[in-house]
């Protein structure tokens, strides 16, 4: 009897042990936890280059035919420039001097890496307006008219060169004796009171020469032109000043 209890109670304890040990077998494992997920770096962004710039200027954009007018330029961002219209490849910035004879735009195109751009400027180029010749009256006499219209040219110290407000005397005269081409003419050479009697007759035959060039330059026939030389023996003024000299320095035109 005892041993029959004996031998349940050892079965009892097997079919435990064994249900215990199936029961671990069965035991879920828990999964690896997941690998960690890459993160890419975005690429940076392309550079893009800048757009050039460029600027362009005339002054002064109305001229008169024969007359230069200035172009003026600027830019950025570029790696050439041109101008059109015969100025061609420029520096980045600057000037040109430009004589169009008619009315011109001009373009100045800048290209770069960031592509081209262009901008422009217009000079307005008109006729030269028609020399005013004066009204001639007739009944004015030859010697009235000479009177009123014929100017004396001024020298410097020592100089037979014409200076500019000599210029324009003889242009004056030249208009003159063209409304009048009857009148003959004498220059007359002078000079101020400083130096010997005979280097200032070479002087003034040397500056009344000068004023008979001019005058022929402009047109005028030489036939109609004679020169002498008084050096400083008909002085205008009598002081011993600069101011008397000045006028003493002269071509003098006298009628004939």
């Amino acid at each position: 009897m005892r041993r029959t209890r004996y031998s349940l109670v050892v079965i009892a304890l097997f079919a435990l042990s064994l249900l215990i040990t199936l029961t671990g077998c069965h035991k879920k494992v828990a999964p690896p936890p997941p690998a960690p997920t890459k993160t890419e770096t975005p690429a940076p962004p392309l550079a893009v280059a800048p757009a050039p710039t460029v600027s362009l200027t005339v002054s002064p954009d109305a001229i008169e035919a024969g007359q230069s007018t200035t172009l003026s330029w600027t830019s950025s961002n570029a790696t050439n420039v041109t101008i059109d219209n015969g100025v061609g490849t420029v520096e980045s910035s600057g000037k040109r001097t430009v004589s169009p004879s008619a009315s011109t735009t001009y373009q100045a195109r800048a290209t770069g890496a960031g592509g081209n751009t262009v901008a422009q400027a217009r000079v307005t180029v008109t006729a030269p307006q028609p020399a005013v010749i004066p009204t001639v009256n007739p009944t004015v006499s030859d010697a009235l008219f000479f009177e009123q219209n014929i100017k004396d040219a001024y020298f410097d110290y020592d100089q037979y060169n014409i200076r500019p407000d000599a210029q324009s005397a003889l242009q004056a005269d030249a208009r003159a004796l063209n409304q009048r081409p009857g009148i003959r003419i004498t220059i007359e050479g002078h000079c101020d009171e400083r130096g010997s009697e005979k280097y200032n007759l070479a002087l003034g035959d040397r500056r009344a020469n000068a004023a008979k060039d001019f005058l022929v330059g402009l047109g005028i026939s030489a036939g109609r032109v004679d020169t002498v030389s008084y050096g400083k023996e008909k002085n205008e003024c009598e002081a011993h000043t600069e101011e008397c000299w000045q006028k003493n320095r002269r071509a003098h035109v006298v009628m004939r």
